[in-house]
């Protein structure tokens, strides 16, 4: 007994040697989201996409062909902290891209972050952080699952876009200064610039994209997914007498932005780093998204992502279609050519991770953080319902029937992201219970032309609402940063922050034309497919969750896709 006894434990340290099949992961996961990308775009340009972008991603990956956000408002902030920790902004608190802070007064940037110091850039583009974001991301979750040996980088002109998708726990997070034309961070991830950014930002990309006027990719009459190129629900760019191509970049962007001005009154000196031109006009130009895949596909080379025997991740969102669409509409030929654009440099994308992390390494989805609804005008042209809606005036009308009802006193401390925020103070100056002013002003915009349904945040708690307008609201209401009484626009009705006059588009809405998105998977173990089921963006996490083999977001309220896991 004692022999078998010695001779077990002499065979254990080679027992202990013997290892199994190492856990399967992909090399690296790559988050796309496109800025204000409706799901119809995949199909109204499909006769002019090229064979390596969206065209690629559709025939070798799988399609949920109805993806929809279940909460208001659709904007850039919610969207992005959703697709990422998979839940909505009653968890994660992400409630719009500002939210009025009834702690000091004044209304907040989704990203600000005054603690932290700008790295590359200047102060007002750089104290930036993801502080606000209440829940953990997956990328979060894939570092923890790691032990931090994973690297996650976020890559996006907007600061916004690239930090919230980052994380809390990311490497870094580069966003775009255009009073400077440079990529930059902020001491939240690091000290200083690494090498490599420095030296991608001296190259002076910027400049050199906005060196030639923006002219069609093809020829002009080959845009027949498009309207007229002048019309008049578009927008000019500043100095450009009509809204037409070719869009001349080099003189339109010909003197400073109207930031680095401002920087330099309020300094009393010339920023010695600022340029002599308008490096901002890029954002509103295809070439910002040009610019966003050069950066990315550097960053791939030069952080060795999915090559460094963990899985990565990189999130990489496009921002350019948000400016261009804002600024032109949903059916623009500046619209169109800037997705044909697109089209191109995602095959550049792709193609760089076939060359450095290898064919069916990287597991990539592809989705929106909104969509967008028809411009204003073009929707009265055609005689379809909609239009722009004055917020203005909505506002006015609310404070002239409270000051009817209570007397004099600024009732309305702040209307936006469709809610209302009443003067507390003043109520309980006025001895006036809250409940009952909210559900009043509640039934005055009721009555508003134009406004389909309006709720008080009381009654809002009080119940539970898994279907309907209200469900909308209630997943995108967290009571700390939210008003106090929320409001949804009739389907086609868009903010116009300009009223009377509106040009372009905008979002925010919970009609199917803000809510509905593409959501595309390909890569590492996706089959190709497609699927009509309905499912939710907030399912996205747990889904890239499942292929990791690692835990959901803290907040996840969402569900593993199990089509494409199949």
């Amino acid at each position: 007994m004692k022999k078998i006894l010695l001779l077990t434990l002499l065979a254990l340290p080679a027992l202990a040697q013997k290892k199994g099949p190492a856990l399967a992961r992909p090399k690296l996961v790559v988050g796309i989201v496109i800025d204000q990308m409706r799901y119809d775009y995949l199909y109204r340009y499909w006769d002019k996409l090229g064979s390596g972008g969206f065209r690629r991603l559709l025939g070798e990956g799988f399609s949920y062909e109805s993806c929809h956000y279940n909460y208001v408002p659709t904007y850039t902030g919610p969207g992005h902290t959703s697709i990422y920790t998979g839940t909505t902004p009653a968890t994660h608190g992400i409630v719009g891209n500002n939210w009025y802070e009834r702690e000091t007064g004044k209304t907040t940037y989704v990203t600000d972050d005054k603690t932290v110091q700008a790295v590359g850039g200047t102060a007002a583009a750089g104290q930036m952080s993801p502080r606000h974001n209440l829940a953990t991301t997956i990328t979060d979750e894939l570092r923890l699952a790691t032990n931090f040996q994973s690297k996650v980088i976020g890559v996006c002109i907007k600061d916004r876009g690239s930090i919230l998708p980052a994380g809390h726990a990311a490497n870094a997070a580069y966003w775009y200064d255009g009073t400077n034309g440079a990529f930059i961070t902020s001491t939240f991830y690091m000290p200083v610039l690494p090498d490599w950014v420095s030296k991608f930002n001296a190259a002076g990309h910027a400049a050199q994209y906005l060196s030639q006027p923006w002219n069609t990719l093809l020829p002009i009459g080959e845009y027949t997914e498009s309207t007229p190129d002048d019309v008049p629900w578009e927008s000019a760019f500043k100095g450009e007498a009509k809204p037409v191509f070719p869009h001349d970049l080099p003189t339109l962007s010909a003197t400073p932005s109207a930031s680095v001005k401002a920087t330099e009154k309020s300094s009393g000196e010339k920023q010695p780093a600022a340029p002599t031109q308008n490096l901002d006009l890029i954002r509103s130009t295809p070439f910002g998204n040009s610019l966003t895949a050069d950066f990315a596909i550097e960053t791939l080379r030069q952080e060795q992502l999915g090559q460094r025997g963990q899985t990565d991740f990189l999130t990489l969102s496009f921002s350019s279609t948000d400016y261009v669409g804002h600024q032109f509409g949903t059916t623009a030929i500046e619209t169109e050519d800037t997705y044909l654009r697109l089209d191109r440099d995602l095959a550049r994308v792709l193609d760089a991770l076939d060359k450095q992390v290898g064919k069916g390494e990287a597991l990539v989805f592809l989705t929106a953080d909104h969509a967008a609804d028809q411009a204003a005008g073009f929707l009265e042209a055609h005689r379809l319902p909609g239009g722009g809606m004055g917020t203005a005036p909505v506002r006015d009308s609310v404070q002239r029937a409270l000051v009817r009802r209570y007397g004099a006193g600024n009732w309305i401390l702040d209307f936006e992201n469709q809610q209302v925020y009443l003067n507390r103070p003043l109520l309980l100056q006025k001895k006036l219970e809250l409940a009952k002013v909210q559900n009043e002003v509640a039934e005055i915009l009721r009555q508003q032309p134009h406004i389909a349904q309006a709720i008080s945040a009381t009654d809002l708690q009080r119940n539970a609402w898994p279907v309907g307008l209200s469900m909308y609201q209630a997943n995108g209401f967290y009571a700390p940063r939210s008003g106090d009484v929320l409001f949804v626009m009739s389907p086609g009705w868009l903010e116009a922050y300009a009223y009377p006059v509106v040009k372009g588009t905008t979002h925010g809405a919970s009609w199917a034309y803000d809510t509905h998105v593409p959501l595309l998977f390909w890569g590492w173990h996706v089959h190709h497919g497609e699927s009509a089921e309905e499912v939710k963006i907030v399912d996205i996490a747990p889904t890239v969750a499942r292929y990791l083999h690692i835990q959901e977001p803290s907040g996840t309220s969402g569900t593993p896709l199990l089509e494409v896991l199949k």
